[in-house]
């Protein structure tokens, strides 16, 4: 299985820390949040990775290169000109998960299957969710993507019916809409579906990718919303009794530093 480590962003809510180096290089503990990563995937036997970079983007290569890779196989996908947000970012790598299909079927073997599903993870978020159960939920839904999802406060929630199908959204202050991006039906009430927090880690199927119509910077919660309203299948996993954190900004990574300290082993 491989992976993809959105690390791109400028990292703005953690500033004043990444106003000399990238998010990904912020540290809990005196270890940055890409080796936090990158170790807990190699426990769930990620060996190949490509990380998307754009600020401070030498630092990061140069960071991975002192490291050896972590002994593993990763590339880089710059983003010089402009940031691709999370969607444009996926789809500008996409030959990463791609590339067994122009090879031969023997050569094929060694690196896994063409139609291997991959997972896609947020560089600023710790967590305990258990990948290999989340892989096993994606496979026997057959899904097209699985989003991590909890019950919690946030301020934006995907929406899901009682089959676990992304259904809609709500962002605080604006009108729920459905997969359509049209405003739910008056005869349709919030009870239908389930509100979740999205928790920043996918498992995607390589399907997905000639999908992703969209061009330039685009969110590819959209392009999920989207598809759903055609029909594919884009479901929750739910990690309720995981534990999770959003480190955007410096007061989170000091409680995720207690938290890795007194509870947790990364």
């Amino acid at each position: 299985m491989k992976a993809m480590i959105l690390a791109a962003g400028l990292g703005t809510r953690l500033r004043p820390l990444t106003d000399s180096c990238p998010k990904a290089l912020v540290e809990i503990n005196n270890r940055t949040l890409l080796e936090i990563i990158l170790t807990r995937l190699h426990t769930f036997g990620i060996t190949e990775a490509v990380i998307n970079v754009h600020h401070f983007a030498d630092m990061v290569v140069q960071y991975l290169k002192s490291k050896n890779n972590f002994e593993m196989r990763i590339e880089i996908s710059r983003e010089d000109d402009q940031l691709l947000d999370t969607g444009g970012g996926l789809k500008k790598a996409a030959w990463f998960f791609q590339e067994n299909l122009s090879r031969t079927d023997s050569s094929r073997d060694q690196s896994g299957p063409a139609d291997e599903p991959f997972l896609l993870h947020n560089v600023d978020v710790i967590s305990t969710i258990d990948l290999a159960a989340m892989l096993q939920f994606h496979t026997v839904h057959q899904a097209l993507a699985t989003l991590a999802v909890q019950s919690r406060d946030s301020g934006r929630k995907l929406l899901f019916n009682d089959q676990l199908q992304l259904s809609g959204r709500r962002v605080k202050s604006h009108s729920p809409l459905t997969t359509s991006q049209s405003p739910l039906p008056e005869s349709t009430t919030l009870s239908a579906f389930e509100p979740l927090a999205f928790s920043g880690i996918h498992i995607i199927s390589p399907r997905l990718l000639p999908l992703l119509t969209e061009t330039g910077p685009f969110s590819i919660i959209d392009s999920y919303l989207r598809l759903a309203s055609q029909g594919e299948k884009i479901v929750a996993f739910r990690h309720d009794n995981s534990y999770w954190r959003d480190l955007g900004k410096p007061a989170d990574l000091a409680q995720a530093g207690e938290d890795l300290h007194q509870k947790l082993a990364f």
